[in-house]
């Protein structure tokens, strides 16, 4: 193990039992204590952005409010529906919240340290594949609020079960493109690895000057470190993409029949799980991992010992910031803006991005045929180009052949008012003009007869 670079694949699997153990149940208290503690976080920065005082009662700044909520939730009383299916019903906050835990298992905290006399990596296992581990969970996680919904029997939380799964298909898909350059200029899919890739970048030449270049790749891959800031927003259900449980229109999404009590907090517990998650992937794939970031860096003992992980945790902190940021911010979007943006903006902007990526990286290696590679990139450019413009005309005239449709049927209503459908009455009636029907005037006049007799 190189002290500069961290650890590698050769340095896990080596960890006694017990020391395994220390590190899982280092993780889970640290995830809930980030849960106590993001909550609280996230009233108060969100009430301070909009000139409200947030939790101030129970204890110091209402610093033990998340404690008094995570308390009574679980101690309410559990109301279960009848209709419901049980076994499916009771399994689904299980789900959602289990395999947000097992995430963390392959986050990089630090490099190697001596935990009671042994040499060991901060970091509870990782794998060759280690960040398809992470997007498998994503996906499982899913299943908890399909399964949330269906369990229910309710056409609330089946609706917002199936907004969920539409729409992290569209965002994990997305989402797993934005890896693909990363895992080009790192060579690995070991999150330790690509933590290390990012120890040190080049020069920049100019002028006699050697300019470090950023090390980060958050800045030498920005498109697919911005691609990966939107998907994490739909991947975790957060503003302005939480869809599936928009209670404007669907009570309480796929949640609705679950009482404010413990199966209710795993919901909430894995929802913010999942968000330092995601949180942890960009740090690590994107913002250098645990390596301290620059001025710090100048610091020769920055990167050893104890010291990252608290890089580490600051970090964290701040891209968490970013969430609370964009849902004081910005409204709930529409759920087909939702899907489009999805699908038509973020997946071939994606592919576009990977394309020239790899064509960039193919012609820097020294055995590269460059006039292939170039040939081959304008013959996808120009496909690529083509296909777009044979789709764009042919929606081009579809919204044309819809535009002239709806127009003629308007034009349709304006001369004949019932040709619509509906029980249209005449808007040119005689009593419009003052004109008295001759039944009505008769019973009128019997009307006033008999008044005077």
């Amino acid at each position: 193990m190189n002290p500069n670079t961290g650890p590698t694949l050769q340095d896990f699997g080596h960890d006694p039992l017990w020391l395994s153990i220390i590190k899982a149940v280092f993780i889970f208290v640290l995830l809930m204590l980030g849960v106590l503690f993001g909550v609280w976080t996230e009233r108060k920065l969100i009430s301070r952005m909009q000139h409200r005082y947030g939790p101030n009662r129970a204890g110091k700044f209402g610093l033990l409010q998340s404690v008094a909520d995570g308390l009574k939730m679980g101690l309410k009383e559990d109301i279960t529906p009848r209709t419901v299916d049980k076994i499916v019903y009771l399994l689904a906050p299980v789900i959602i919240a289990v395999p947000a835990f097992l995430s963390f298992s392959v986050m990089p905290f630090g490099p190697m340290v001596s935990i009671f006399g042994v040499k060991t990596p901060l970091q509870l296992t990782d794998l060759p594949v280690a960040v398809l581990l992470v997007l498998a969970m994503a996906s499982i996680g899913v299943y908890g609020i399909v399964l949330a919904g269906w369990g229910s029997r309710s056409p609330y939380a089946i609706l917002g079960g199936l907004r969920s799964s539409a729409q992290v298909v569209s965002y994990e898909i997305a989402m797993g493109l934005s890896f693909v350059a990363v895992f080009l200029a790192a060579g690995t899919l070991s999150t330790s690895e690509i933590v290390a890739k990012q120890a040190g970048g080049g020069t920049w030449d100019v002028f006699g000057l050697s300019i470090p270049q950023p090390s980060w790749y958050a800045i030498s891959l920005l498109p697919s470190f911005l691609i990966y800031a939107i998907t994490m927003l739909g991947e975790t259900n957060r503003v302005p993409f939480d869809l599936p449980e928009g209670e404007g229109e669907l009570v309480g999404g796929f949640h609705t029949e679950y009482s404010s009590s413990l199966k209710f907090a795993m919901f909430m517990l894995g929802e913010y799980i999942n968000v330092f998650t995601v949180s942890g992937i960009a740090i690590t794939l994107f913002l250098g991992g645990w390596r301290a970031p620059w001025p710090i860096s100048i610091w020769e003992g920055a990167n050893t010992g104890w010291w990252p992980m608290l890089w580490f945790l600051i970090k964290l902190v701040v891209v968490f910031g970013f969430f609370v940021w964009v849902r004081a911010s910005l409204p709930r979007v529409r759920y087909d803006q939702l899907m489009a943006f999805g699908w038509k903006v973020l997946i071939p902007l994606n592919l576009a991005w990977i394309l020239l990526y790899a064509t960039l990286k193919a012609l820097r290696m020294p055995e590269a045929n460059r006039a292939f590679i170039l040939t081959l990139g304008a013959i996808i450019v120009v496909g690529g180009l083509a296909i777009w413009l044979r789709f764009d005309t042919l929606l081009q005239r579809r919204r044309e052949a819809k535009a002239a449709q709806i127009e003629e049927e308007f034009e349709q209503l304006r001369e004949e008012p019932e040709a619509g459908g509906f029980p249209v009455p005449p808007l040119d009636l005689p009593h419009y003009h003052g004109v008295v029907p001759a039944r009505q005037a008769s019973t009128a006049v019997k009307e006033v007869t008999s008044g005077s007799n």
